[in-house]
């Protein structure tokens, strides 16, 4: 969680969603098809030069949303991750690019203020290759990706599952589960309750979506981030 004025966005590269922010290659073995799908084909695979790439449509928050619920854009970011893939003697690399849009607003905090509720959509391409799929998020339960939170933010600890909802997100209904956490503020080393909303994996044309939202427990923002869900969108062929 970051103090108003003091964490610059741009410079958050040693976080990650889940170390989806932080570039990284797997090794992966065993019988291959000859199919792919996402206009990949065994022939593009064998006698291409370099690598295969698939990259998601960026999934972002309303200005209506935003409007209504004070939180404010601090960008959209790129995140690469690659995958190496063995077939007929060759081997290639898979690149996949996920994106991460991020959002805030600032509240007061033990007497001062602080950019304390975050919200952040992520979007990872729905990849398969030669019958091999590559979703790095696709398959997570929801404690798998609440953890993906606790990388994201430092100082988030002691994750403990408290219920579950669902809402409209992206024209269907979603499943969305919160978490009771605590968190250490930048700068300041105080330690506030935080609440966290997980959702589901939520497939959307050719990719899927994730959204993470968090607050400190005191402000109650449940209703802020249930709009924000609502109010998210991604362009689809």
């Amino acid at each position: 969680m970051d103090r108003d004025g003091v964490d610059d966005p741009s410079d958050r590269g040693g976080g990650a969603v889940g170390g989806l922010t932080r570039r990284r290659t797997l090794a992966a073995t065993g019988s291959l098809g000859l199919a792919g799908l996402a206009g990949c084909t065994a022939l593009d695979f064998v006698t291409g030069g370099g690598p295969v790439e698939f990259a998601a449509e960026a999934a972002t928050v309303s200005d209506a949303a935003l409007e209504e619920t004070g939180y404010e854009s601090q960008g959209v970011s790129d995140d690469v991750v690659t995958r190496e893939f063995e077939a007929a003697g060759q081997t290639r690399e898979v690149e996949v690019t996920n994106r991460i849009a991020e959002y805030d607003r600032g509240i007061d905090v033990l007497g001062q203020r602080f950019r304390a509720a975050v919200f952040a959509v992520l979007s990872t391409p729905q990849v398969e290759v030669l019958e091999q799929t590559f979703n790095p998020v696709a398959d997570m339960d929801s404690e798998e990706l609440a953890m993906l939170v606790q990388n994201r933010y430092d100082g988030v600890r002691n994750l403990q599952r408290a219920s579950e909802y669902a809402t409209d997100v992206l024209g269907g209904e979603a499943t969305v589960v919160t978490y009771d956490a605590e968190a250490e503020l930048a700068d300041d080393g105080a330690t506030i309750d935080i609440t966290l909303h997980v959702t589901e994996p939520i497939a959307d044309g050719s990719d899927f979506v994730i959204c993470l939202g968090g607050y400190p427990r005191a402000i109650s923002d449940g209703d802020n981030v249930r709009r924000l869900l609502n109010g998210v969108e991604h362009p689809t062929e």
